[in-house]
């Protein structure tokens, strides 16, 4: 298969005599927004992450294998993925468990107080924080039981709590209480100390944590994001962060990277970070083992 592999692949350049090996022809482009160094139609393959966000997709003419080394498909014209009959694999449960680490570190951080101690630590200052909370006995909602979903109840679990899914497919799982289906996201709410977010984004999904439903959810609560940003109407978690949550957790924005003027960098009780949750020491040899194993089903 004739391959275009791009930089977003990390491992790619230690990988790439793999491929010679097994039979593919490969050029390899570090930047996905530089011009193309091969004929678009050309192309049979490719190993990318929003390559087709500066590429038309419809230039590549013989495409008939797209490999991801991202979770999401959103940056890809899935519509005309499906049309053409072209193989897509995404890089599933390659960043599962550093998001599902993020997670639980970010919920600790609010629980504990760390922002209070580091404020502190730099004054030299010796002061106790009464308030700390258990993360022992709470009730954790995970809005989309998938790969990283299902790591983040793995850890949650871990630590005594109660969780509960909520998804599009809802199934019995050993490693949730229950799963509830999409429509009863609202109910789950209403009861969640912790509320993760780590679903797709799609036309049903965008601005669904929006005034309405931060409404329904616990005083004293914490939200954490790491799907997408756009899941979130910001506005609205502005207003809950300053009446109705205990702290947010927020890895990823609808427009990134987040705005110097947003007001979230002056919300203290927000952890911001800049789409970061997915990076631990494991995730390369996860991905290579993905691209081989899913690169071998479409050359068979």
């Amino acid at each position: 298969m004739k391959l275009l592999v791009t930089g977003a692949w990390n491992g790619a350049t230690s990988e790439l005599n793999k491929l010679l090996e097994l039979g593919h022809s490969v050029t390899f482009m570090q930047n996905e927004v530089d011009a193309l160094p091969c004929k678009y139609e050309e192309v049979e393959g490719v190993i990318c992450n929003g390559l087709f966000l500066s590429h038309d997709i419809k230039k590549f003419t013989s495409l008939k294998y797209i490999q991801l080394t991202s979770a999401g498909f959103d940056r890809v014209d899935m519509n005309y993925v499906l049309d053409n009959g072209i193989k897509i694999f995404n890089a599933r449960g390659v960043y599962s468990i550093p998001m599902a680490e993020f997670s639980i570190s970010g919920v600790l951080s609010l629980y504990k107080g760390m922002k209070f101690f580091t404020f502190n630590q730099q004054k030299r200052a010796w002061v106790k924080n009464r308030g700390a909370l258990e993360l022992y006995g709470k009730t954790v909602c995970i809005v989309g039981a998938g790969n990283v979903g299902t790591e983040c109840a793995k850890r949650f679990k871990a630590f005594g709590c109660k969780v509960v899914g909520v998804d599009l497919y809802p199934r019995v799982d050993a490693n949730y209480e229950e799963i509830l289906p999409l429509s009863l996201l609202d109910n789950a709410l209403k009861v969640a100390d912790v509320v993760v977010l780590t679903l797709p984004l799609t036309d049903e999904t965008k601005h669904m944590m929006n005034e309405e439903r931060f409404s329904k959810m616990k005083d004293g609560s914490v939200l954490v994001n790491i799907a997408r940003g756009a899941v979130i109407e910001e506005n609205a978690l502005i207003n809950a962060l300053d009446n109705k949550l205990l702290g947010a957790v927020l890895d990823v924005f609808e427009v990134e990277p987040l705005s110097e003027n947003s007001p979230l960098w002056q919300k203290e009780n927000a952890i911001i970070t800049p789409h970061n949750s997915f990076v631990g020491d494991g995730n390369v040899e996860r991905l290579n083992k993905v691209i081989f194993d899913n690169l071998g089903e479409v050359s068979e």
